[in-house]
């Protein structure tokens, strides 16, 4: 939810702001009216009341033809005070309605438009080059015994896959770094579920137009989540946090779930986009001035794990359009791809200011002694799909791939996954 405050003192900000994102600026105006007519239905109710409350008491003390006059003004009075107490619960849902509709406005700086108009930030790491036809993370996950989609969608169908062997051990391995990548920064780990409540789910902001790619439960009730960004926003519903001795920051492991809607016939090969994979998801609880350096901080943990793979990659200030209704500011870390000859998308962190804590109702205790919502930020910090990089990026000419050195720990030692 948007701050009601501050879309009166500055709406402009706030149809700047949709119109970077490419959504309707007749919602804010549409939100002003009804915020107008909230307040002006309860203003009204409450001089009613309080005139009421005075009636009474000449009632109390009336006598006679007196008495009954006032008694029957009394009753028009109370019909008046209880359609007016109507009128304001009907404004007041009207403008959650409005009001819910409008995306977080963005931040100073974030590029307009769509998807292809996002700015890169920086390029990082020398782009591999091969003296031999490199093979797609399919060809060399089939190759090496790590990765079966055949069977997978004999199971469950397609854009479902078997991680088997060193394909497991690498996944795992992966995760075990970046849970002590983690744990070295701060964060306390969470296994998080991954069912939650209509209420956690709408909170976060995932229930508005990217709705169709959640699975829902309908006999429960309940949402499978995408990420376990959804867990840890909920983690704090609810609650006054005590933020004085710095930001709140947990690491959730979590299987998630997407539905992939409306991406049919895009990335059907291999494990780039699939509906079940597991991830470690970075969450921070912070003041809200405190964000955006919280945010650069979350980019500087993921820039961290790039390197040590050994992965080249780029870092983008995404488009307000393509930021999702929560996000503030999104940067996008972007891993190259050889058998693409592209960048694609292996983390993403995202600043969602207060909009979340407001939906969720996660404060902290301010100076004057009162409450006002927190901060929230998210990113990831290893995720299944980074295999498709690694495995692409250190392959050698017979299909066996050097293991990064940081990893080699989580796995025993092996330098160099060979087929068996």
């Amino acid at each position: 939810m948007i701050d009601p405050q501050l879309l009166r003192e500055n709406p402009q900000l706030f149809r700047d702001s949709q119109a970077a994102r490419g959504d309707s600026v007749d919602l804010v105006d549409a939100a002003l009216a009804a915020d107008e007519k909230r307040r002006s239905a309860i203003t009204e109710s409450e001089s009613l009341r309080a005139t009421q409350k005075t009636l009474g008491k000449q009632v109390a003390q009336a006598a006679g033809d007196e008495k009954a006059q006032l008694l029957q003004q009394a009753q028009q009075l109370a019909a008046r005070v209880k359609d007016l107490a109507q009128q304001a619960t009907d404004a007041e849902a009207e403008f959650a309605k409005t009001a819910g509709a409008i995306a977080n406005p963005i931040i100073p700086g974030v590029p307009s438009g769509g998807e292809e108009n996002f700015v890169t930030l920086r390029e990082v790491g020398e782009k591999p080059t091969f003296d031999f036809e490199p093979r797609d993370h399919l060809e060399l996950g089939e190759k090496l015994r790590a990765i079966d989609m055949v069977r997978g969608a004999k199971v469950s169908g397609s854009r479902f896959y078997f991680l088997r062997g060193v394909g497991a051990r690498l996944e795992i391995a992966l995760m075990n770094l970046a849970l002590d990548t983690a744990l070295a920064n701060g964060f306390e780990p969470l296994i998080t579920p991954t069912l939650v409540k209509p209420e956690i789910m709408a909170g976060t902001g995932f229930l508005g137009e990217h709705s169709d790619e959640i699975y829902y439960l309908p006999a429960d009730d309940l949402y499978l989540t995408g990420t376990s960004e959804v867990a840890l926003a909920g983690f704090h519903s609810d609650e006054i946090l005590d933020l004085e001795g710095g930001s709140k920051r947990y690491a959730g492991w979590s299987t998630c779930y997407r539905r992939e809607a409306g991406s049919g016939g895009k990335d059907t090969r291999g494990i780039l986009r699939v509906h079940q994979f597991n991830k470690l998801e970075m969450f921070s609880y912070v003041l809200p001035e405190n964000a955006e350096a919280e945010h650069l901080a979350l980019v500087s943990f993921q820039e961290q794990m790039m390197q040590d793979l050994g992965l080249s990659y780029r870092v983008i200030d995404t488009a307000a359009g393509d930021l999702g209704s929560s996000a503030a500011r999104k940067y996008d870390i972007e891993a190259w791809i050889p058998t693409q000859d592209a960048y694609r998308e292996l983390t993403s962190t995202s600043n969602c200011t207060t909009f979340q804590a407001r939906r969720l109702d996660t404060r902290y205790r301010t100076e004057s002694g009162k409450t006002a919502p927190v901060a929230t930020l998210n990113g990831t910090l290893a995720t299944t799909r980074w295999i498709v990089a690694i495995l692409e990026t250190h392959q050698q000419a017979d299909g066996s791939v050097i293991v990064p050195e940081v990893l080699r720990p989580y796995l025993n030692g092996v330098e160099r996954i060979e087929a068996t």
